[in-house]
């Protein structure tokens, strides 16, 4: 008689067990299921960013571009790029992206870096409305190049992979 109740607990307590353990597991299934799904959203989002501001940038170095340039009301010293009609979608698609990219960052560095890159972009665009592209000051262009591998590095560092290697020169 006893050795029945001790069969039927002990059956009892595997069944629980055992059921314990899939809910465990299809949670944690779950979880990655939605990390991966999450991991997959973001990459989407930072590559548009990424395209984004190089259309802009591609855009600004364009010879028939027609930029203006005024004081910035709330940055002494920085000029605020305007664009026409044809400029226009450039910059609505990069501020668009950055805005998108922002929702779904994990890390405040990968948003730090993003907001130094479309600064150093508008920096460019506000440079170019008053020179041609050929004479835009290499140094925006070098603090361009920089924001933008900071900004990979910092999503390289979301996804748990080492950081890219600097080239030298600051070139590509």
């Amino acid at each position: 008689m006893i050795g029945t109740v001790v069969a039927g607990l002990a059956g009892l307590a595997g069944v629980t067990l055992g059921g314990w353990l899939s809910m465990r597991n299809q949670d944690r299934m779950a979880q990655r299921e939605h990390e991966r799904q999450w991991r997959d959203v973001r990459l989407r989002f930072y590559n548009d960013f990424l395209a984004a501001h190089r259309k802009y940038v591609a855009f600004i170095l364009e010879p028939t571009a027609q930029i203006t340039a005024a004081p910035h009301p709330r940055s002494p010293g920085r000029l605020m790029p305007f664009f026409d009609e044809a400029g226009r979608p450039y910059k609505e698609l990069l501020e668009a992206g950055f805005t998108a990219m922002r929702l779904v960052a994990l890390s405040p560095d990968t948003v730090s870096t993003a907001v130094q890159m479309v600064t150093d972009a508008r920096q460019l665009a506000a440079a170019r409305a008053t020179c041609s592209a050929a004479d835009l000051p290499s140094d925006l262009f070098r603090s361009l190049w920089e924001a933008e591998q900071g900004f990979l590095n910092a999503i390289r560092g979301e996804l748990g992979l080492r950081p890219m290697p600097r080239v030298p020169n600051g070139s590509g």
